[in-house]
């Protein structure tokens, strides 16, 4: 009966009306179903027609411009050869967007600064979560570890409904909510109306990905259970449970997995940070983390309406890390006819747990005003195992010996915002009061041991020597800050509007440093400190700012702004102990300058100028002559300015509606006035290098990228091509001499994505990376390496329940300094899954990850300052195979 029923051909007609009755000619009906994907138009009496419909699960999409977009659903069960639909109404949109545009019979809906897809224009795999369908999205990418980009730029947070899921967390919604839940997806340029005038704001907006759920998938209940095996001691479990009802949301998920894989995107616990993702890796189908790793991980969400104008939200995420890392580095440090060369094997055991509890109020009073305030604590728990095994030479004395260091490190933090928006009955006017504030304690202790033995050979018998220090290090750090701005918005004339500004930034930073020489401890029988490694320091950043900005709109296609500023800086440090004193005072004129102008209907073009300070951080600052480590000695400069930043950036973009075609193209050149550079030094007649900081003139970096997306021959086949270019001036001090190191940076990728209907997709990936290096002292010096990257993946459906995957990607690498960076390795994945049960909700999956056993080798990284050559290598998780049953449960509230 079921096979019969997929084959027997059926006929679908009705008719579409407006809200008064009457019949709408033009209207875009698109249906799809399992085996089915047909768009027709209504006629001049709104009728509209499918003949031949062979497959089932069939979808209906009504969607016309300045009306609302009507989905309907028809059961497979008891469908009739001929099937007469009852009237569908349109509803015209109550508030419409100047400039949408729909793109053929893609939805893809471009309104100012949102790019919107319909999900149902799209064809799906039941069950499939929302991950998987991004990837089919044109213009969208999704990296392995679950990074988002969308035209060209990473997703920064998710929101549902135009609430933030989870606070906002990407994996946590990509990774469980399914996409036949989702109405479209929204990408949005976000800024925070409420903080600032944002038609004045020219710092880069964020992107935020919003998702609109079906009507009836906004009270519901679901979830998954995820368990799986594998060789080599893999494994993973996961459960997530979450209900939507009408605007209220609870969310619980939990993990535990030795795969690197990650329910949560907040960050590394340590706060320390990941290396930095771009979109050039998005479809190297290797692992991007290092090392070994033991992840658990819990989380909970909850969101709700507390009155009618009144919001709240919290979540809570727990995870702990326990990481792995095992490799090598080659790091070279030329000077005037010497070279000095560290050459390290190590082996390092991070065990990183981290808590973070953040919470959303927001409340409209009766008169509109509105108050906000968002609170977030978060602890992280971190102990370091460090043991290295080194070599470090220059031309006449070799040093090989052993550092070991093992640290425990706590940190609790505590950041408060609040903000009052006062609202008025005059259009446009608007008065905005803001206060942050943050609360910053780090305790440290870390055990260090460093010996080696030295060779001379500059005498004819070369002399031998024992270096050994081991130091027990205590050190406090606390940083308080306060922040607070009011802005006042009056319109004076119909286009006419001017901005008064004033904000404020308070911080206070305190260090306490002892450290125990424990081999002196031991010889004299009770604690030695040395106090030329200790410190007591007090730190205040002060900064104040008052501007004033003018905005200019003559008509909706243009807006332009100008603003200066007046930016009074101090700078003030204290060492007690030695009662000294150091301050620094400066006042920046600051200038703003900006205009967006709408071409066409399809074209925008804009302009933006925005002046920044930045102050340098503790590790700059802090006045002592740490030796910790014997080789790289440290000594902060409490004398530094604040930095000041010129960035003037252009923007084009280019809609081509008629052939479903976006272009976007930015240019941005950066200056740096006071930049804080390093300033290093070789220690005469040793392997030792000294380093400190100073402030310096003539940094800057030029960057310039593009993305252009189109389909190709049909809507099935999507090309995107995108490029980067960057071009570094840094700077530093080398022996008292000034270094300059150029750094070019080009990269340029092309990706086609090609799907057949229900049965068959694929994607083919190029990728082209050239890193090109050069600096001046103590000679011209130049390093150019190249990366080619070429991948493909390809899934097929065979039948309703059986589907195979597999991917591969080939890297080519030369021209870096060290052999183990111009490796060329083969990554190739595979699986293969089952799916049963009613509704599919059963999915067993064997995969095999890796099997030519090369991911191993990929953990490289490369870096070039000054003087320095720094190439690494660290080890990564290799060949496995797993097998993994996950299963999807979902509850539907009882039709009344």
């Amino acid at each position: 009966m079921g096979a019969k029923a997929q084959t027997e051909p059926r006929q679908i007609q009705g008719f579409v009306v407006d809200t008064v009755g009457t019949r709408l000619k033009g209207v875009t009906i698109r249906l799809t179903s399992t085996r089915d994907t047909i768009t027709v138009i209504s006629s001049n009496a709104g009728y509209y027609r499918f003949k031949d419909i062979r497959g089932v699960d069939i979808r209906l999409s009504y969607s016309m411009l300045g009306h609302q977009i009507v989905n309907r659903t028809l059961s497979s069960k008891n469908l009739s050869s001929f099937i007469v639909m009852p009237n569908v109404v349109l509803r015209p949109q109550s508030s419409l967007i100047e400039g949408v545009y729909v793109l053929k019979t893609i939805p893809v809906v471009y309104a100012g600064d949102t790019v919107q897809y319909n999900m149902d224009a799209f064809t799906f795999r039941s069950n499939s979560l929302l991950e998987e369908a991004l990837k089919q999205l044109p213009g969208i990418q999704v990296s392995r570890d679950g990074t988002v980009y969308a035209q060209g730029k990473p997703i920064s947070s998710v929101q549902v409904d135009g609430r933030k899921f989870f606070g906002g967390d990407v994996l946590t919604a990509t990774r469980n909510l399914p996409a036949d839940f989702i109405k479209s997806i929204q990408i949005l340029n976000y800024r925070n109306e409420l903080s600032a005038d944002k038609r004045f704001t020219t710092e880069e907006p964020e992107k935020i990905l919003n998702i609109v759920l079906k009507e009836d998938r906004k009270r519901i209940s679901f979830g998954q259970l995820t368990a799986g095996v594998g060789t080599r001691e893999r494994y993973i479990g996961s459960a997530g449970i979450n209900r939507f009802d009408d605007g209220q949301e609870f969310s619980l998920v939990g993990s535990i997995n030795n795969t690197n894989t990650s329910l949560f995107s907040f960050g590394s616990p340590t706060g320390m940070g990941e290396r930095e993702k771009s979109l050039f890796d998005v479809n190297d189908f290797v692992d991007p983390t290092d090392g070994l790793n033991n992840i658990r991980s819990l989380g909970f969400s909850f969101s709700d309406n507390l009155a009618e104008n009144t919001q709240f939200n919290a979540n809570y995420s727990f995870t702990r890390k326990k990481n792995f890392t095992e490799g090598n580095s080659i790091l070279h440090s030329d000077y005037l006819r010497n070279r000095i060369s560290n050459e390290e094997n190590y082996d390092i055991t991070n065990d990183d747990n981290f808590h973070r509890l953040r919470a959303e109020l927001k409340h409209r009073f009766q008169n509109q005003d509105v108050l906000e305030i968002k609170p977030v604590f978060s602890y992280s728990r971190v102990y370091v195992w460090n043991n290295r095994k080194r070599q470090v030479n220059n031309n006449r004395i070799t040093n090989r010996g052993t550092y070991q260091d093992s640290s425990y490190q706590r940190n609790p933090n505590l950041d408060i915002d609040m903000l009052y928006a006062k609202s008025f009955q005059k259009p446009g006017r608007k008065l905005l009061g803001s206060v942050s504030l943050n609360f910053n304690s780090q305790r440290k202790l870390e055990d260090v041991l460093d010996r080696y033995v030295s060779v001379d050979s500059t005498p004819i018998d070369p002399i031998h020597s024992l270096f050994e220090q081991r130091y027990f290090i205590q050190q406090r750090n606390g940083t308080d800050g306060v922040r607070a701005s009011v802005s006042f918005v009056e319109p004076f004339s119909a286009y006419s509007t001017l901005e008064f500004l004033y904000n404020y930034e308070l911080t206070d930073m305190t260090t306490q440093r002892i450290v125990e020489d424990k081999l002196k401890s031991e010889e004299l029988g009770y604690f030695f400190y040395v106090d030329s490694l200790g410190v007591n320091y007090n730190y205040r950043f002060r900064n104040s700012r008052m501007g004033l900005n003018y905005l200019y709109t003559p008509h909706k296609t243009f807006r332009a702004n100008i603003g200066f500023a007046v930016q009074p800086v101090k700078l003030s440090s204290f060492l007690p102990r030695e009662d000294m004193q150091y301050t620094y005072e400066n006042v920046n004129l600051v200038p703003t300058a900006g205009f967006k102008w709408r071409l066409n209907e399809e074209t925008d073009w804009s302009v933006d100028y925005v002046g920044k300070n930045n102050q340098p951080n503790l590790l700059h600052i802090i006045p002592i002559r740490d030796n910790s480590n014997s080789q790289n000695i440290i000594v902060g400069n409490p004398e530094l300015k604040a930095e000041f930043s010129n960035r003037i950036s252009t923007t084009l973009r280019k809609f081509v509606t008629s052939r479903g075609q976006y272009f976007e193209t930015n240019f941005a050149y950066n200056y740096v006035a006071n930049k804080i550079v390093s300033d290093k030094t070789a220690i005469s007649g040793s392997t030792i290098q000294e380093t400190t900081f100073k402030n310096t003139d003539g940094y800057y970096d030029i960057k310039w990228y593009y993305l252009f997306n189109t389909p190709l021959f049909n809507e099935n086949v999507q090309l995107d091509i995108s490029g980067n270019t960057d071009y570094y001036n840094n700077l530093s001090y080398v022996n008292d001499q000034r270094n300059t190191t150029r750094q070019f940076i080009y990269s340029q990728s092309a990706q086609l994505r090609y799907s057949w209907n229900d049965y068959f997709e694929s994607m083919f990936n190029a990728n082209y990376l050239l890193n090109n290096a050069s600096y001046t002292w103590p000679y011209t010096t130049k390093i150019t390496g190249h990366s080619l990257l070429a991948s493909a993946a390809t899934k097929s459906y065979l039948g309703e329940h059986v589907t195979l995957g597999a991917e591969m990607s080939q890297r080519f690498n030369a021209g870096y300094a060290s052999s183990f960076m111009n490796i060329n390795p083969t990554i190739i994945n595979a699986y293969l899954e089952f799916s049963f049960l009613h509704n599919k909700r059963a999915l067993l999956r064997l995969q095999g990850f890796d099997l030519l056993d090369q991911n191993k080798n990929m953990g490289t990284y490369s870096e070039y300052v000054g003087n320095d050559v720094y190439e690494a290598r660290n080890n990564r998780l290799g060949r496995y195979f797993m097998v993994t049953l996950n299963m999807r449960l979902q509850k539907y509230p009882k039709k009344r």
